[in-house]
Parts: structure tokens; sequence; C-alpha cells
């Protein structure tokens, strides 16, 4: 399918009460969904093929699991809101936070297919346009959609960090949890989902 014709399908913003549900069904919601980001170079956005939920506090592979510090705080609150962190240092990982409040779940954006603002996705990496490697990780995803920590807490149903709804997609594959070793028992769970035979998906299993 084409960008051209995914575009015309969804655009309608997705509202509040779309993130307030149990993460699970959020997450796999999620695959398919839009997100997108509005600066001054312009408008960038793509389709959502790879989340990953986590449910703290009690799942020790989430942040939240730590407590409720400066930097969790946002994932206490109410849903539909930017969940930003630092990720090995080096980069910016986008959750969306959702459930309720005082719940700290968060869904992580794992990968995302480019929809719109390619060219501009392309100059943020420094890549071709045809590059697999735009969008396939988390770190990547924000930097090529211009995330940055200045959005952490952002309001998901405002007018700059925002998902649309409508596209369609393939079927889901779900795995456990990338680089959570630490987690023990909780590293298992099957709370990746990915769009099944996207090239995005940033690794295996894809299919």
């Amino acid at each position: 399918m084409t960008a051209r014709s995914l575009t015309a399908l969804g655009t309608q913003k997705l509202p509040r009460s779309f993130y307030a549900r149990p993460v699970l069904e959020v997450a796999e919601d999620c695959i398919g969904k839009v997100l997108v980001y509005r600066t001054e170079e312009g408008e960038a956005a793509g389709r959502i093929v790879e989340v990953e939920a986590y449910a703290g506090p009690h799942d020790l592979a989430s942040h939240s699991s730590r407590g409720r510090t400066k930097r969790t705080e946002v994932m206490f609150g109410p849903p539909g809101f930017a969940y930003v962190f630092l990720l090995y240092g080096a980069s910016w990982a986008t959750n969306l936070v959702v459930a309720q409040e005082g719940e700290p779940h968060a869904v992580l954006i794992r990968a995302i297919e480019p929809l719109r603002g390619i060219e501009l996705i392309a100059k943020r990496r420094n890549m071709p346009v045809t590059a697999r490697e735009l969008t396939n990780g988390p770190g990547k995803l924000s930097k090529a959609l211009g995330i940055t920590g200045a959005d952490y807490g952002r309001d998901l149903v405002g007018d700059i960090l925002y998902l649309e709804g409508g596209t369609p997609r393939a079927a889901i594959g779900r795995s456990p949890r990338i680089n959570v070793d630490y987690a023990g028992e909780w590293a298992k769970m099957p709370w990746r989902f990915y769009e099944k035979g996207n090239r995005y998906v940033s690794v295996k299993p894809r299919d």
C-alpha cells in the first residue's frame, strides 16, 4: 500500500478515551495508528508497526516499578500524555501514558513506517528516504519525527504530538519485550506487539 493511499484513510485525532483503557488493549490497538509530530520545520508522521506494553509498578521491566520519581511522575497522572525518556544516554524514547490516573502504565513506540514528511524524516536521519533504518527503533523514530525530552508530559490530544486512527494493518504478532532480561519472570511476558511482515519492525521475530 502506498503512502498516498494510507494518507487518504483515517486522519482523525484519537481522543483521550483511546488511552484510558488497559495497557495491553491500547498497545495492540496502536498497531496501524499514525504517530504525528508537528514542528516549525513541518509535520512528520508514521504508521505504528511495533510497540511494547509496560504495566508498572509491579512489572519489573517498567520504570515505574522503582516508584514515583521526577522521571516517572507523568506515568502516574491521567492518560493521554507523553512519557519521553533518554535511552542509553544517547536518544529519546517515546511512550504513551495509558490506563487510569494512579496506574503508571505506558506503551513504548518501538518502530514506525514513514508516512508523511518523509523528506524531513530522511534529512533528520541523514539517510535516503528508502532506508529501513530511518525509523526501525525507538530512538531512531523519535529523532526522525523531532521528538525530544522537551516533549515530556506533552498532551497527546493537543496539536503538536498525537495519534491518528483509521489505517489498515496486517496480522499482528506478539513476543517478549526487548532488552529487559533484568526483569526476571516479567521479561517473559509476550507484551511486544508488531505488524507481521513490515520491513520497519526493529528486531526478530518479524513474521
